[in-house]
């Protein structure tokens, strides 16, 4: 009955939101068919040099779609839950199987992929279903970056892992037995795999801006009150600290280290999206490199959203040395369906979307986004002064209900660092602009709101304003996260809640009262099937059946295996449980036939 609820839940919330399934005048969204008997469960979509989409699905399909011919041509299959694809070449295919990053060639011309090549498979497996890996994204200086996702304890680990196991890492509702867990990677076109940032919980998403600055999203969960995008960089800690089992000489087991030292450790996101308004699961971002032939947010970025039939987009500006900035809907519902995990831009300008259902919400399929010529009313930027904010929009707003204090509806709020799961609102305020300026042009609007409050979340919504021909608002939601001030010295951060088992109760002086929130609609990480590993594929691998948390935990095994060895190597910390060495893996390089991969099995219940 249970697995019903849900979305029966999603559907009725949908429904009383008022869900526009009308054609929008800005931008057409086309279904774009997919091969039959195929199950559209996409984990990444990329072009390739000569136009054709390539894209991988949840069951371990990679094809190859030529819109021209609308053409649909099976390039390789028996991946393992690939969530992630570039091509390099018209004849190669650079894919994240949950097992490795593997490098897929034709090399006889006939369009059908006959080398499966090992990049690396340098990071642990435990065999726990939630232990997805993201990527590969394209680094600018070479080779790629990618994120691998903590284990959850809705499941267990195999007695035979792949890698070191550290006990220490256990603990938690996510947690890191084996390397990188938790962390975002680097691997070099050679395969060697640098650990490059620590911190993540599910980071279903990596993206460049611009200026070739990593971007990740991570999702809601135990450490982290509501979804962020995080300015990546590298030697940082970004707030889950289950990765922090594999920091070099951290010796104290990761939910052990006090929360006051872990707030004070960590890098907060760029961009806090607001919860369940706005965001439950982030995904994908991509920048809109298309020079406009995607409308008038060329240089923004874009960002994919599971649970919500939707698509966001975020314009950042930098802040005493830091990045913040807005967060804002690009297209919501009109024709648009859930699970939108990944994107890729198209040669001529227009964004295709591939869904999923393996999580708590989504849907199945490809989508072609395209624009329309007609640029929607919107908030295209915003920044912050000393005193409020600066709006610049993408036509001119009517004086009256521009020039209005009323107009703008504004909350600021934040959310709280602490070990449960998610966050309600703390210290919630409305505010009324002081006053309001209006641009000559009537494109620009200043508000004055006296003092701002950093580390907050301030959120507008915007339903009154309109255009000079009565036109509203499109996207009337608009959130800017807060950080850092303006001509002024920021003041430290709220302090964090409750940490592990409650063994901090935070700082006693803390004043901010939580704010009711809605009951918190689960988040969406896609839950792969597991499928057969690849490389080597003699012969596929039994089904698995979800494994319980065991108690008392089981002292697994590494063998058949070496330890993962990337570079840098971390200084060990002490395991109560230490993996017995397994036997050296041959090194170098593998080619072999691929296998087809056997029926699929039911999928476990997501643990998000």
């Amino acid at each position: 009955m249970k697995r019903f609820l849900l979305p029966l839940l999603l559907a009725a919330r949908m429904a009383l939101a008022g869900a526009d399934n009308t054609p929008s005048e800005y931008y057409a969204v086309e279904d774009i068919p997919t091969p039959a008997g195929l199950s559209a469960e996409v984990g990444g979509l990329a072009f390739a040099p000569d136009g054709r989409l390539a894209a991988c699905f949840h069951r371990g399909e990679v094809y190859f779609y030529d819109p021209a011919k609308k053409e649909w041509k099976l390039f390789a299959q028996g991946l393992q839950d690939p969530l992630g694809i570039v091509v390099p070449k018209n004849d190669e295919v650079i894919v994240m199987q949950r097992s490795e990053l593997t490098r897929l060639r034709d090399t006889d011309g006939d369009g059908v992929a006959d080398s499966y090549e090992t990049i690396c498979d340098s990071f642990g497996m435990t065999g726990n279903y939630h232990e997805f890996a993201f990527g590969p994204l394209p680094a600018p200086d070479g080779g790629w970056f990618v994120a691998l996702n903590t284990a959850s304890n809705g499941a267990g680990v195999r007695q035979e892992v792949r890698g070191e196991y550290r006990e220490s890492g256990r603990q938690g509702r996510m947690f890191s037995v084996v390397p990188w867990r938790g962390w975002v990677v680097k691997i070099s076109a050679d395969g060697k795999l640098t650990p490059w940032a620590a911190g993540f919980r599910s980071p279903n998403g990596l993206g460049l801006d611009t200026k070739g600055r990593l971007f990740v999203s991570d999702n809601q969960g135990d450490w982290l009150g509501a979804c962020p995008l995080y300015h990546v960089e590298k030697g940082k800690f970004y707030g889950h600290p289950a990765a922090l089992a594999w920091k070099a000489g951290e010796t104290r087991e990761p939910l052990k280290i006090p929360i006051k030292e872990l707030d004070a450790m960590r890098t907060r996101g760029s961009i806090i999206f607001p919860y369940n308004t706005m965001s439950n699961s982030p995904s994908q971002p991509i920048t809109d490199t298309t020079g406009g032939k995607f409308g008038p947010f060329a240089g923004q970025m874009l960002i994919g959203e599971m649970n919500h039939p939707r698509m966001l987009r975020v314009a950042m500006e930098e802040v005493d040395g830091q990045l913040q900035g807005m967060s804002a809907e690009l297209l919501s519902n009109h024709g648009l369906h859930k699970g939108d995990n990944r994107v890729a831009f198209a040669p001529d300008g227009s964004l295709w979307v591939g869904q999923t259902d393996h999580g708590w919400a989504g849907d199945k399929g490809i989508q072609r986004i395209s624009w329309t010529g007609k640029a929607p009313l919107d908030v295209k930027e915003m920044h912050l002064t000393k005193t409020g904010f600066e709006m610049i929009f993408t036509k001119p707003l009517e004086t009256s209900s521009a020039s209005n204090p009323d107009s703008y509806k504004v909350r600021r709020y934040y959310y709280e660092y602490h070990a449960p799961y998610g966050s309600p609102e703390f210290d919630s305020q409305e505010e009324v602009p002081k006053s309001v300026t209006l641009s000559e042009d009537r494109t620009r609007v200043k508000l004055e709101f006296g003092t701002m409050v950093a580390w907050r979340v301030y959120e507008f919504h915007l339903t009154a304003l309109k255009g000079d021909d009565g036109e509203a608002i499109a996207d009337p939601l608009v959130a800017y996260t807060l950080n850092h001030l303006v001509g002024a010295k920021t003041p430290p951060p709220p302090p964090p809640g409750a940490g592990a088992k409650d063994d901090t109760k935070g700082d006693d002086s803390k004043k901010a009262t939580p704010t009711p929130a809605p009951t918190p609609a689960p988040t969406s990480t896609p839950a792969p099937t597991p499928a057969p590993k690849t490389t080597p594929a003699p012969a596929p691998a039994p089904a698995p059946t979800p494994t319980p948390a065991p108690t008392p935990k089981p002292k697994p095994t590494n063998t058949g295996r070496k330890s993962a060895t990337p570079t840098p190597t971390p200084t060990p910390a002490p395991a109560p449980t230490p993996a017995k060495p397994g036997a050296g893996k041959p090194k170098g390089k593998k080619t072999v036939t691929p296998t087809p991969p056997p029926t699929p099995t039911p999928k476990p219940k997501s643990g998000t």
